[in-house]
């Protein structure tokens, strides 16, 4: 480190005792607003964005990134450990409690920021352990009380240090809506909101409705937000986007990837390497939608995005309308889109696709609700109804009729891949992602597979009948690989490596000092925050 954080001894000493809770006291003293504010005053995210994370992470006073969205007038908690111990007196604190903070990630820095943690919390007089989630993770951090007003916690930690990577706004804060969070209960001002936020499509207002909320949960603090992550675009100097924009890479928008060029071997031959190739099997791509190659090669979507994630023009789609004030829109499939065994694009693959989507266990949020507010959508997920009432299919015509508003219905289909109904089907959504289909998939997009070698690597080359133009590079040679490549600095360094992403700072360090290539840092949707439970808990 750079200098002492803060000039506090960081103990690395560990202990897993379970949070001390007298026998008669089910009260949870985090459900005070004043000790929520303590904590936020307790920690110097300065120091440590400068020093663990030698400035690579941007401090951040709200969960909402800085930009256009931000609330004007947002008080920020800066370092002040004399108010914070003021706050912790005024709520009557006691210093026997000891937190019991839990987290997912496997990564040294994460334990480098707990011990750092720790130590600044005891430097204003709160005690804290820390521990990793093992097993059912998702259980762990989502498990939601039957009463979301009343009941007692379901979850066994007090505070949840992790991450939200927002596709829109409102994923940030739709885990506080009545009955879905795990940490937060609910209150009646925090859903009235949060209406707000989800109804209305008119950006303007939604605006407004989202700095209203930012100005309620900057003294509430359901989260402490800690700070904002980019993403870290790496290239080689053999690369050239030739205009082709940059935005957020874990998601899909207009990249250019048709009119990219890179320098030809020796036999003239243009072949880019990357990574987050197949590793055992194609990961389908309803839940994380742009996160691995292919899923970025393969599949077009109805419409495209912007480099902001704007919804932008159509794609498979050569004319989108939307009417009814967002209760009902039409796409209408392009001619000349073919899947890459030449079978035909049709509107019934899109039906067929939304229908499986909204049965298969892991499907993308934001393309969950969008489902789910269609009209009949109920009913035919709870088998009362063979088909959803609000899906219309007119030749390569596909209406949509939605029962209640969902203001991101546009970014669901920028997003959202439509698969072939001819290859899957009648499979069971149940073992959708154990299909064999997910071995050698087919898409509509401008590249094919051409050779899998799991384990190994992936080959695509340009599908030569793709409505948009054949695309430049002769093919893109993927290298298994998963979220955290342990691998980018050793292929980068071995000229193995020409486009990628990552969010590693050590990587991004590593990367930066090599001379053939470049690091391109991109804003994204991305906070760091520590998610308290405020929940009464069961006597201990």
């Amino acid at each position: 480190m750079k200098r002492l954080l803060g000039g506090l001894a960081v103990s690395t000493a560990l202990s897993l005792a379970a949070p001390a809770v007298a026998e008669d006291v089910i009260e949870n003293p985090l459900a005070d607003e004043r000790v929520r504010q303590a904590i936020a005053y307790a920690l110097d995210m300065e120091t440590i964005v400068d020093t663990l994370f030698e400035g690579k992470a941007i401090v951040a006073d709200s969960m909402i990134p800085n930009g256009p969205w931000k609330a004007p007038g947002l008080e920020p908690y800066a370092y002040d450990p004399d108010k914070a111990r003021a706050l912790l007196e005024d709520a009557g604190w006691d210093e026997g409690y000891v937190l019991d903070v839990v987290y997912y990630y496997g990564d040294q820095l994460t334990v480098d920021l707990m011990t750092t943690m720790q130590a600044y919390l005891a430097d204003v007089g709160m005690q804290m352990t820390y521990r990793k989630l093992e097993g059912d993770v998702i259980g762990e951090l989502t498990s939601v009380p039957e009463d979301p007003q009343s009941d007692t916690s379901k979850v066994s930690w007090d505070i949840a240090y992790g991450a939200k990577a927002a596709l829109v706004l409102h994923e940030y804060y739709n885990v506080y809506l009545d009955g879905k969070s795990a940490y937060t209960p609910s209150e009646a001002p925090r859903n009235e909101l949060l209406r707000a936020i989800n109804g209305t499509a008119d950006l303007e207002e939604q605006k407004v409705a989202f700095q209203d909320f930012q100005r309620l949960e900057s003294a509430e603090l359901s989260d402490i937000p800690l700070y904002y992550q980019q993403i870290y675009i790496f290239e080689s100097n053999r690369l050239d986007r030739n205009g082709g924009p940059y935005g957020n890479e874990q998601f899909n928008y207009d990249w250019n990837i048709v009119n990219w060029t890179i320098e030809p071997d020796e036999n003239g031959k243009e072949i880019l390497y990357t990574n987050k190739g197949p590793i055992q099997f194609f990961t389908q791509p309803w839940l994380n939608p742009g996160l691995t190659t292919d899923a970025k090669l393969l599949y077009d979507r109805l419409m495209t995005a912007n480099a902001a994630l704007v919804p932008t023009d159509g794609q498979l789609a050569e004319d989108v309308q939307v009417m009814d004030g967002g209760m009902k829109v039409m796409f209408d499939i392009r001619d000349n889109a073919t899947w890459h065994d030449g079978t035909p694009v049709t509107g019934e693959d899109v039906s067929w696709s939304i229908h499986t989507a909204l049965k298969v266990p892991s499907l993308n949020g934001v393309f969950a609700n969008t489902f789910q507010s269609l009209e009949g959508a109920a009913a035919y997920k709870d088998g009362d109804a063979e088909t959803i009432s609000g899906i219309t299919v007119d030749g390569d015509k596909i209406t949509l009729t939605f029962e209640t508003l969902d203001p991101n219905v546009l970014v669901t289909f920028s997003q959202f891949p439509p698969l072939p109904k001819h290859k899957l089907e009648g499979v069971n959504p149940l073992e959708f992602q154990q299909h064999s289909f997910w071995q050698n998939p087919i898409g509509s997009g401008p590249y094919r597979v051409e050779e899998v070698q799991m384990n190994d690597f992936t080959r695509f080359v340009p599908y030569e009948d793709y409505y948009g133009g054949v695309a430049n590079i002769d093919e893109i040679v993927a290298f298994p690989s998963g979220d955290n490549d342990p691998n980018v600095v050793k292929n980068a360094a071995a000229g193995r490596l020409d486009y990628g992403f990552t969010k590693s700072v050590p990587d991004v360090q590593a990367l930066e000092a090599m001379e053939h290539m470049r690091v391109i840092p991109a804003d994204i949707n991305y906070t760091r925050s520590l998610r308290v439970n405020a929940f009464p808990k069961k006597p201990s």
